[in-house]
């Protein structure tokens, strides 16, 4: 078990939101019990198994389970709207609270796919904001042996480092996306996770994950989360979902959770969003930053 980090009536006290701004992270928050944990894992499994067959749908299931999942798959938009989980993030955020994008990471067993140490408002479009905050839900154990994820404490205080695009096959990011610079291994935190429990990361706080060497699928839902004060520093439309609060700045297009899976309106809503975050994630231009330092950890 991993003792779980004590919320005030389910929300951050006045330490932990510091906390939270010192360190870039905080880990684990518990959202959700172990036996519901299984029960959303039942429900991903069983939904995975119903769409086993690309010609069930437009695009590969993985497709849907990747990205704006939230806008085609009721669970997870139900998961990023739950009331335990916002009660956390309003600790960080303030009370209006906007869903960019939520996704399965799924590291099957004995894998070795991973995620390479990176910094996420590198490639979002969205300039270095700390209106953006990632809640990472875990639906199995995740550990050292399975790929937890890895967190530097401290660094979402720098500028956005430089980063390269590696295309690696093995790597779960759209561009295999790695900073340019080496991090020790005793500089990196691992955020071991019970079934349940989630942590939460700054955009700009370098993190990944190794392979699952373990003999159980590693689960998690990212929910990334923003106030309305961030704008997509592009061009073309942005979406997000409405998730608490209300929206007075109008700098994203509402749309609605999904009231079935994967409906035909869903699906094309899905497309379209889709098709607006690939002009951003896939379009950035390599970025300058600062160089390593250990004074950032």
């Amino acid at each position: 078990m991993v003792k779980e980090i004590e919320l005030a009536k389910g929300k951050l006290t006045d330490d932990l939101s510091e906390q939270y701004k010192s360190d870039g992270y905080l880990f684990p928050v518990e959202v959700f019990s172990r036996k519901q944990a299984e029960t959303f894992r039942k429900e991903l499994e069983t939904i995975e198994d119903r769409f086993a067959s690309v010609n069930k749908l437009p695009k590969p299931l993985n497709s849907y389970k990747r990205g704006p999942a939230n806008a085609v798959i009721p669970l997870v938009a139900d998961i990023a709207k739950d009331k335990r989980v916002l009660d956390v993030v309003e600790g960080i955020l303030g009370k209006n609270i906007l869903i960019w994008a939520a996704e399965f990471f799924i590291k099957e067993t004995k894998s070795k796919h991973f995620v390479g140490m990176h910094q996420d408002l590198t490639y979002w479009g969205m300039g270095e904001t700390s209106g953006q905050v990632t809640a990472w839900i875990a639906l199995s154990p995740s550990r050292k042996k399975s790929g937890c994820m890895e967190f530097v404490r401290g660094s979402h205080k720098n500028q956005i480092f430089p980063h390269e695009d590696t295309f690696s096959g093995d790597s779960l990011l759209s561009r295999g996306q790695e900073i340019k610079v080496d991090i020790p291994r005793d500089k990196k935190i691992f955020a071991e996770l019970d079934p349940g429990q989630m942590s939460l990361h700054h955009g700009l706080m370098i993190h990944g994950s190794g392979p699952n060497f373990s003999d159980d699928r590693r689960i998690g839902i990212a929910i990334r989360y923003i106030n309305p004060d961030v704008i997509q520093q592009t061009s073309g439309k942005s979406y997000a979902m409405l998730a608490r609060g209300v929206d007075r700045k109008g700098n994203f297009i509402h749309y609605p959770a999904p009231s079935r899976l994967f409906s035909e309106e869903s699906l094309q809503l899905h497309k379209e969003i889709c098709e607006s975050q690939h002009q951003v994630l896939m379009g950035t231009a390599k970025q300058e930053g600062s160089v390593w330092s250990k004074s950032t950890a």
